[in-house]
């Protein structure tokens, strides 16, 4: 029987199937728990936007054509909200986008950065309210680790080994022609630990592409410059920036990775729990572990 043969009928009699497990086992138990991390805090991150609007401080109006006070008037305001408080810096520049003053006050080392209405001098609230930070700490747990650059080349490498997970489990996943849906589905019926493995495959094969997407993306996020520097010499030298076919690949990478999209945002719903997926991956990875390698040992140890 040649190899294509075999691997078409049984596979599962391979040594390379066999060492592939082998790879993708313990992979996986390496970087699970990694994994976890940026799976549950991707998900939490994929309406990041609309809750950044949601918990910033309520802004006023922009009114182009009203008399605005000046910085002594603001600071004289600043004073009366907040008596005994120093005030060391008064913002000179309202936009749009953003109608408010910002002002800096200090007092026995305590420090308070709030946002006060440059028509009125109301105090409106914190610059960069409490709801605000813990969001920006989960997108930079997410990003970087909370270890700045190098947590951008850990993810890095963590995104290039999870393509070795995604794809070491595609070719394992396949159980030979006569059994080929049996991956498909969750049987019903069975042991818990079945159950198990009939989970752990479906979701694998299912959630493969975006799987894979997601893998890639990391890199490309965590070094961009490699990819555009690619695109740039297979694109021609007079297409538009932003509109070249590689522009869009990447354009689409990021918005894969993120769950972000312009003209379907109701694709961020499915988003979140799919975003859970390498957690289910690692938990029900993990358990058949559990079932055929520490049960196994703990039973020959009894008997």
């Amino acid at each position: 029987m040649t190899f294509w043969t075999q691997w078409f009928r049984q596979p599962q009699t391979l040594w390379l199937r066999k060492a592939l497990f082998q790879v993708h086992l313990w992979t996986g138990l390496a970087i699970g728990l990694y994994l976890v991390l940026l799976s549950v805090t991707g998900s939490a991150l994929v309406y990041r936007v609309e809750l950044e609007r949601a918990f910033q401080t309520p802004k006023p109006a922009f009114e182009p054509n009203r008399a605005r006070l000046s910085q002594d008037d603001l600071k004289a305001a600043a004073a009366r909200v907040y008596p005994g408080w120093e005030v060391t810096r008064v913002g000179t520049r309202i936009s749009r986008r953003n109608p408010t003053i910002e002002i800096w006050l200090e007092k026995d080392g305590q420090k308070k950065e709030r946002l006060f209405n440059p028509y009125t001098g109301d105090d409106l609230g914190d610059a960069i309210p409490a709801r605000v930070e813990a969001l920006n700490w989960v997108a930079e747990l997410h990003d970087e680790l909370l270890l700045g650059e190098l947590g951008g080349r850990i993810n890095a490498v963590g995104s290039g080994v999870s393509a070795v997970l995604v794809l070491t489990g595609i070719v394992i996943w396949w159980p030979g022609v006569r059994n080929w849906r049996r991956g498909l589905t969750v049987k019903r019926g069975v042991s818990w630990t079945r159950t198990n493995w009939d989970l752990h495959s479906m979701l694998g094969f299912w959630g493969f592409l975006i799987l894979a997407i997601w893998a890639l993306s990391g890199v490309y996020l965590a070094y961009p410059d490699p990819f555009a520097d690619f695109v740039d010499r297979i694109s021609a030298p007079d297409a538009i920036l932003g509109q070249r076919p590689g522009d869009i690949v990447l354009s689409w990478l990021s918005r894969l990775h993120f769950g972000r999209f312009r003209n379907a945002a109701w694709l961020q719903v499915i988003w979140v729990p799919l975003g859970l997926l390498p957690t289910a991956m690692f938990v029900t990875g993990v358990v058949m572990w559990w079932n055929r390698v520490l049960r196994k040992r703990k039973l020959e140890h009894a008997a």
